[in-house]
Formats: structure tokens, sequence, C-alpha cells
């Protein structure tokens, strides 16, 4: 097969893989190597659906060992099946890098033969890249579960970012439609990696020129909509990932149905108002202080119409309006509307004078929301009302295609 076929195979098998991102990692070119990356990371562009594809995002093989009901790749499903060997890969993406293309690799793989077996192609595709073709711009690899610890040791060498999917929510999710993995079989290499970084860190304040290991940390993913597991289930479940396994990143991938027919799996369009909701929640999980308890509330799953933080200040409405001049920084970020830049912007101007709404405004700080829940020196932007039902009904989002234009 010519490898043009085999990249279209294999790039479009990848799609359904959303954990990829900006590098996190800074490294300057050097002489006699190739490429370079930032921490604001890569040259971004986004497919038609709005999914990131700004790395070259291939899978190294869609033949799989596994029947993950969920997949289009499992190994019932009949479709087109690829395998680039290790060298193919490392040159493509040098080609690729070299007209500009691309400034990074993203390479992930089903399970083909045994975990080891992939494992073992993974490490030697970016020992080609790193050693031979002496590429250092930004690679990003999937870890495979149950692979052997030595062989995910010896490839976060060589990456800077390394993740493993814990796919569902729930291990009756993963017995009922991925009865080839478990929970233990995916939490074991992630402590692999949790341990090799934090080794890695305490190391290099000993030994400056310690060997680098996944330097931008691990993600993972997990799957929304193709199993009945509620929101509060998945909030607790990244909250303890983030605890447990210090990720940089969980990504949410809204169920896509694939030509099936199990009964247990849904066949509506993807949820991705919900997957958003998740995302939202996340964010206030990893940079606003909340605890998944405090987001989801006593519901099961997150409201649709309202984002989760403007949901939980109405939930608390007792707490506002606050006033801008005095407020701390960790309920400052909880006003709906008021961003982390823009909550820091607040505190530093005002330790020279008082803020008004005008100021807020010069500051770029976004009023439509927060206006409801602050006061500048005892005063509210208009006469809203602090009433739940009213609030909730001015911050509805299916409400605000019906605003008149601001001209």
């Amino acid at each position: 097969m010519e490898i043009n076929e085999k990249l279209k195979i294999l790039s479009a098998a990848a799609k359904y893989d959303v954990a990829c991102t900006s590098s996190g990692v800074k490294r300057n070119g050097k002489a006699g190597s190739m490429g370079s990356t930032s921490l604001c990371g890569i040259c971004h562009s986004f497919s038609g659906d709005g999914r990131c594809i700004s790395l070259l995002k291939i899978l190294l093989t869609n033949y799989c060992s596994y029947d993950c009901q969920y997949c289009v790749n499992r190994c019932s499903n009949d479709v087109e099946r690829a395998i680039f060997t290790p060298e193919e890969v490392a040159e493509m993406t040098m080609n690729f890098y070299k007209r500009n293309y691309i400034e990074g690799l993203f390479l992930s793989s089903a399970v083909f033969k045994n975990p080891d077996y992939t494992m073992e192609l993974l490490y030697k595709t970016l020992d080609l890249l790193r050693n031979k073709y002496k590429f250092n711009g930004y690679i990003h690899v999937k870890a495979i579960p149950s692979a052997d610890e030595a062989l995910i040791r010896m490839t976060g060498f060589l990456a800077d970012r390394m993740s493993v999917n814990i796919e569902l929510p729930s291990s009756e999710s993963l017995r009922l439609l991925a009865p080839d993995k478990n929970k233990e079989a995916i939490f074991k290499p992630m402590k692999v990696l949790r341990n090799s970084i934090r080794e890695y860190k305490n190391d290099l304040v000993v030994y400056k020129h310690t060997p680098k290991f996944a330097p931008a940390g691990q993600s993972t993913q997990m799957i929304v909509g193709a199993t009945p597991d509620n929101d509060k289930k998945i909030i607790n479940l990244a909250e303890g990932l983030y605890n447990k396994f210090k990720l940089k990143r969980v990504f949410y991938s809204a169920y896509v149905p694939v030509t099936n027919k199990n009964k247990l799996l849904p066949v509506a369009n993807p949820p991705m108002l919900r997957e958003h909701r998740l995302y939202q929640a996340d964010w206030l999980l990893r940079y606003y202080g909340f605890k998944a308890d405090e987001i989801i509330g006593d519901s099961e799953n997150l409201d649709l119409s309202l984002d989760p933080k403007c949901r939980w200040a109405i939930r608390n409405i007792h707490l506002f309006p606050v006033e801008i001049n005095k407020v701390d920084i960790e309920m400052l970020l909880r006003v709906p509307g008021i961003g982390v830049k823009s909550a820091y912007k607040i505190v530093s101007a005002r330790r020279t004078a008082k803020i008004n709404f005008d100021n807020l405004k010069k500051m770029n700080v976004v009023l439509k929301r927060a206006k409801y829940f602050i006061t500048c020196d005892g005063k509210m932007m208009a006469n809203y009302g602090m009433e739940q039902e009213a609030l909730s009904m001015r911050l509805c989002e299916k409400n605000l295609m019906y605003e008149q234009l601001n001209l």
C-alpha cells in the first residue's frame, strides 16, 4: 500500500482522539537538530467540526486486537486497515516539517498484536525521530495500557507529553463495552508516568543535566454520551485524576455514533453542548478553585442552558452582590463573567484608586454576566434584583439569541 493511502486511512482513524493541545513546553532550536517548540504551543488549525488538528495527528496502525464497541477501529468492524512502519512515520514527520506543514507530532495507535509490541513500535518511532533525524519539535504520544513499564519509561524520555485514555467513566461501562480493558490496567501506566515525572523533577534539583521525562506532563480522554454515566460521576472522576495523578488536562469527547448493532450504544447525534459544559466545569476545577461537589450541586447533570459558573452563583445568590473594590481574589474568581486575567487586573488596579463600571469596561472586563453579581462603590450597574428565577431567565443562553443588537 502506498504511503499516501496509509496516511489517508490513519489520519481519518485518529480524528476521534481529541487529547492534543498546545505543547506547554519551551525548547529552542540548537545546532545539529531540526525543529523547536514554544510555551504558547504550535500553530493551531481546526477541522470543520471544530476539533484541533494542529499537529500531524495519526495512528501508527488501526489494526486492533480489541473489540471496544464504541470504537470505529474495533477488530469486529469492517473498515479499511493500514499500518505505518516506524521509519515511515519518522520520514513523513520530517518531510511535513521541512515543508512547514506542521511543527509537531501526535502519535497514537490501536493495540496491534499485543500492548508490548505496539508500545515497542511507538518507542522505535520516537527513537528514530530524536536520535537519527535529530527532530527537536513537540511530540505527544500515547502510552498503551498493560504495556511493560520499562517501555513506557523509555518512551517518556523521548516524548514531550504522554497520555493514557481512560475512555469510559466507570468500571461497569468498560466491562459492558470494552471487555478487554479494565480500570486497573489504565491506571497503572498513569502511575508510572506520575512517578517518573516526579522523579525527574526531584533529580533536576540535584543534577542540572538530568534527562527530561515528559516535561509537558500527561493527559487523558473520556468519551461522553456513550454510556448512561452522568456528569456528576464524570466531574468527580476528573477531580480525582487531577489530584491523584497530577494530570495536565482531561479531555472530553462527545460520542460519535459508529455503525454498530449493539443496543447499549446510543444512536443520537453527538452531545456537543454537554461536552462544552464539561470543559467549562473542568476549567473551574483547574483554574478557579472550585470543587467537584460545588460545581454539580445536588444535580446529576450540568445545566445545559446555563454555564456551570452562573449556575453556581444563582444557587448561592446569598453571597452576592460583591463589592468589586473590596472582595478577595478567591471570591472575585467566582463571579460569573470574570476570568483569571480580569480578576488580577482588578486587584492590581484597585490598589491605587476606586474602580467603577467605566474602569472595568476600559480593562476589557466582560460585564455581560458580571453586572448582575457585583457593585462598584456600593452601587449596581442597574436595579436588576437578585431573585434566582429572574436571574436564570436573564442569563439563560437560549434567550441570548433574542437580544437586540448593540449598534
